[in-house]
C-alpha cells in the first residue's frame, strides 16, 4: 500500500514537473483534487461542446430539467449549481438567446424571475444524455465502484469540513 501511495504522488509531482515534495499531505491532497477536477471536467466540456453549450450552461438545464415542469427562481438556481456561478443573469441570457430556458416575472413578487427549461432546451439534453453518462463511466472506471463509493465518502467528508460549508 504504501508503494502505491509513493507512486500516486510521484505521478503528481511528475505531471506538474515539480522536483520538490510538497510541503504537507494536506497541500498535495488538495492540489490532487484540484488537478483530477479539471481534468475530468475538460472531458466532460468536450463532450458538452459538441452541441455549442458551456458546463455551466449544461448545468443549469438539468436543474432547470429537475425541477420541471416547475418553474424556479433565478437564485434558487444559482443555490443548486455544481460550481459556484457569479454571472448567473448572464448564464441565463445566453440559453435564453439560444432558444433553451424561457423566463418570465413571478406574478406574487416581481422581484422574482422564474426561469422554465424548454422543448429546445430538453431535446438538446436528451441528445447529451448517452455522452455524458458514457463519459462520466469512462473516467470514473478505473477505480470501480467500491472506490466510486469510497470517493464519494471522502469527497462528503471533506465539503462537511469545508469552512464554505460551514457559512
Amino acid at each position: 500500500m504504501r508503494g502505491t501511495l509513493l507512486f500516486v504522488a510521484d505521478t503528481l509531482r511528475r505531471e506538474l514537473k515539480q522536483n520538490r515534495p510538497f510541503r504537507s499531505p494536506a497541500q498535495e491532497g488538495l492540489i490532487a483534487i484540484v488537478r483530477t477536477s479539471d481534468q475530468l471536467r475538460r472531458v466532460l466540456e468536450r463532450v458538452i461542446d459538441v452541441q455549442g453549450i458551456t458546463g455551466q450552461q449544461f448545468n443549469v438545464l438539468r436543474i432547470l430539467r429537475g425541477a420541471a415542469p416547475d418553474p424556479l427562481p433565478v437564485l434558487e438556481i444559482g443555490e443548486r449549481m455544481i460550481e459556484e456561478a457569479p454571472g448567473i443573469t448572464r448564464l441565463l441570457d445566453r440559453l435564453e438567446a439560444k432558444g433553451l430556458v424561457s423566463r418570465a416575472r413571478c406574478l406574487k413578487d416581481r422581484r422574482q424571475v422564474h426561469c422554465r427549461i424548454t422543448s429546445e432546451g430538453l431535446d438538446l439534453l436528451k441528445l447529451l444524455d448517452a455522452p455524458v453518462s458514457a463519459a462520466e463511466e469512462a473516467v470514473m472506471k478505473p477505480i470501480g465502484r467500491a472506490g466510486q463509493q469510497q470517493l464519494i465518502g471522502l469527497l462528503d467528508r471533506l465539503r462537511a469540513g469545508s469552512p464554505v460549508s460551514q457559512k
